[in-house]
């Protein structure tokens, strides 16, 4: 009798699935989408309805064969894709590519928060069908990326250089980097005074008090002369301890990871990236080996809702009173409640059994691994701890008509951080319980400090996830890709931890910006991700929804001005072309900015250039070889292309004499080629100048020194200062 199939995405899921049902399903993973929109075209009929045109996936040919082979032979398929809009479109773009196969056979879908045995089978006991509002709402928001991106992306092209491209969502992220350098560099620091003074009494512990205010007023000291004034009418007075005010403080456990959470926690504490914390909690929720047993270690990572499991709790609770003791256990169960726009199809993110101690499972995991699953464990298990008790002291202190303050804080029950070592809690001053009002106060030292107010500070990963996150802006299955596609198209970089846009980004932010605003904007992105939610729980038809969103990108389309646009871009700066004597531009190509003659095209100067340490302008000049042009006479010089270095005339464009530049070391695998420097996407690399007729090739860099081993005539540069020679293997340090 033939088994029931099971599809999920990923072979590891497959596999810890597998491993719980024995052998009774047939279990095949679909490796993430089969079909999608096509690559080289927009694949959107927008004049009839936004009808898309969906293609299989071409790397995706054996596993689509072996699937048909495996849907013919099952009576039952179960369709067990993550339960959120896109795993909701895999299950259903499978059963649209296998409707041949699949005939009258019972299609289900089950859906489930965690891998676990008896998560899998009361999943495949309990199966539904196929949410279409879910697979709507995917639909939906992928045709909307999808005409953002062919439509506006060519104006990038037009007006600034090729290669570009526009993003819904990673637009408006860029944005908000952008438009927070501009406060940057705006700000104008503003002089601000500051008075402190270290105080005790007799043997007792000294602290520190800062002034706050002056005849009851707040303090505010904007000058040196204001500061002077006040420090001399202290220095003549006796420092009287007014008032003690005593209280005592709870700080609450924070609420179970989310998405967003887990991502700002991982890139706070542990120093992770987005992607790559995603990576590894996908790791752990597909599945580990832990004592031959392969399991799924926490619930499912792309969520925003702090729901959690009845039993999820109840087992915690036991784990408390276990290990800690009954003591430790909060009053009641803590329950949090998750934002209105919360989907809340999934739990917060926690550990599928809180007996699997971090400890425990040490040996099975790799140290990523083990980092970010002790993290959600701690996470998750003090949520129902007591809280961190503190008692706090606060003194006011009279020095004639000024008042200052002392705060500090002692903590008398760690609760929670027993467990979850990593809130910030700050103590202040420590201040002994034996000082009394009215007690004069011997003043050690008494500081008046020059401050000025900073600007606002630069976006990490984490702070920007947090923006986005609290302004209602992308999903918690798209936060990671967020900030790692802003990067990889070149338009920020991340320089200690923070993000600075590049000139590229900030010059796609000024066009997008003074032509698309009302689109790629924070309020209107949110709207648009609230729909999309409308749609989701079956509120929007998903057609209306294009058809508005459509129609005001298209409204903005209609209104670009290209050539004002292009101007509008135009950097000037103050050198003059040497060959018309008119002022030279900045402008963008594949490789870059470079300068340009403004006369163009009547005059094709360009120039490369480097910026020296205040950003200031210095044309590279290309470097001149000992070798006439063979046309024309003039001097031969190196320049760089997209694929390298080459050899051209310096009379460029007039004359266009080119060849390949080569390292002076002839071709190991041909008579008369010699090895050139090349680059690609991924690096340099040496090849043959006979290339493609000589399919010679390597990565290391050949220069010209013998082996002493063997004698051939080039070795190879690698790694740690070595050099090995690529025909016998010898190194050379």
């Amino acid at each position: 009798m033939a088994k029931d199939l099971i599809i999920v995405e990923s072979p590891t899921k497959a596999k810890t699935i597998g491993k719980f049902l024995k052998g009774k399903y047939n279990i095949k993973a679909s490796m993430g989408h089969i079909r999608d929109l096509p690559k080289k075209t927009i694949g959107v009929d927008i004049e009839k309805n936004f009808q898309p045109k969906y293609v299989s996936d071409t790397r995706q040919k054996k596993v689509i064969k072996e699937l048909k082979i495996a849907v013919k032979e099952a009576e039952n398929i179960y369709l067990a894709s993550d339960h959120d809009r896109e795993g909701e479109a895999i299950a259903w773009h499978l059963v649209e590519s296998l409707r041949k196969e699949i005939k009258d056979k019972n299609v289900y879908r089950i859906i489930f928060n965690q891998i676990t045995k008896d998560a899998i089978r009361k999943a495949i006991s309990n199966p539904a069908k196929i949410d279409q509002n879910k697979v709507d709402s995917q639909q939906a928001r992928r045709i909307l990326d999808r005409l953002v991106g062919y439509n506006v992306s060519p104006f990038l092209w037009k007006v600034i250089t090729k290669s570009l491209s526009a993003g819904r969502v990673q637009s408006v992220a860029l944005r908000i980097i952008c438009e927070r350098e501009d406060e940057i560099q705006k700000f104008e620091p503003k002089e601000y005074w500051k008075i402190e003074a270290n105080l005790n009494k007799d043997e007792l512990t000294s602290f520190k008090a800062i002034l706050t205010k002056i005849d009851g007023k707040k303090a505010e000291l904007s000058n040196k002369e204001e500061a002077d004034n006040i420090f001399a009418n202290i220095e003549k007075n006796e420092f009287i301890l007014q008032k003690i005010v005593a209280s005592k403080r709870k700080v609450n456990p924070l609420p179970p990871y989310i998405t967003s959470t887990l991502q700002q926690d991982a890139s706070r504490i542990l120093g992770y990236s987005p992607k790559r914390t995603m990576s590894i909690a996908q790791q752990l929720y597909e599945g580990i080996n832990i004592g031959g047993e392969t399991v799924g270690l926490i619930t499912y990572m792309r969520t925003d809702s702090l729901r959690v499991a009845s039993e999820a709790l109840a087992s915690c609770r036991k784990l408390i009173s276990d290990r800690f003791g009954e003591k430790e256990l909060s009053a009641k169960i803590t329950v949090f409640k998750s934002k209105k726009s919360a989907q809340d199809a999934h739990e917060a993110i926690r550990p599928s059994s809180s007996f699997r101690t971090p400890e425990s499972i040490a040996d099975g995991l790799s140290k990523e691994q083990l980092k970010l699953y002790t993290l959600i464990w701690q996470r998750f298990v003090a949520t129902q701890m007591n809280p961190i008790l503190l008692n706090s002291t606060k003194l006011e202190i009279a020095v004639g008509k000024a008042t200052f303050e002392a705060k500090g804080s002692t903590i008398l029950e760690k609760g929670f951080s027993k467990v979850y070592p990593h809130s910030i809690i700050i103590l202040g001053e420590n201040i002994d319980k034996n000082y009394v009002e009215k007690d004069a106060l011997n003043c050690q030292k008494l500081d008046a400090l020059q401050k000025f107010t900073k600007p606002p500070a630069r976006f990490t990963e984490a702070s920007l996830i947090k923006e986005l996150e609290s302004n209602g802006i992308g999903r918690p299955s798209t936060y990671a890709s967020i900030t790692s596609t802003i990067r990889l198209r070149n338009y920020v970089l991340l320089m200690q931890r923070k993000f600075h846009p590049t000139e590229l980004g900030m010059t796609v932010n000024k066009f997008l910006v003074s032509n698309f605003a009302s689109f790629f904007n924070v309020e209107f992105t949110a709207e648009m991700e609230d729909s999309l939610d409308k749609v989701e729980i079956g509120n929007t038809e998903w057609h209306e929804f294009l058809k508005k969103y459509f129609s005001s990108l298209s409204g903005l389309m209609e209104n670009v001005d290209l050539k004002k646009s292009k101007q509008n871009l135009i950097v000037k700066t103050e050198h003059k072309c040497d060959k018309c004597d008119s002022e030279m531009i900045l402008k963008w190509g594949r490789n870059g900015q470079f300068l340009a003659c403004s006369n163009f095209p009547e005059c094709k100067n360009i120039k490369n250039f480097k910026k020296d340490e205040n950003g200031k302008i210095q044309i590279v000049e290309p470097e001149k070889l000992d070798e006439k042009c063979p046309q024309c006479e003039s001097d031969l010089i190196i320049k760089t292309g997209r694929f390298g270095k080459f050899i051209a005339c310096s009379d460029y464009p007039t004359c266009k004499f080119a060849k390949p530049f080569t390292i002076g070391i002839k071709c190991p695998d041909c008579e008369n080629g010699e090895i050139t420097e090349k680059k690609s996407k991924k690096g340099k690399f040496y090849s043959c100048t006979n290339y493609p007729k000589c399919k010679f090739i390597t990565n290391f860099k050949p220069v010209k020194l013998s082996c002493p081993e063997c004698g051939h005539y080039y070795l190879e540069e690698r790694p740690k200062d070595i050099k090995k020679c690529p025909k016998c293997g010898k190194e050379v340090v």
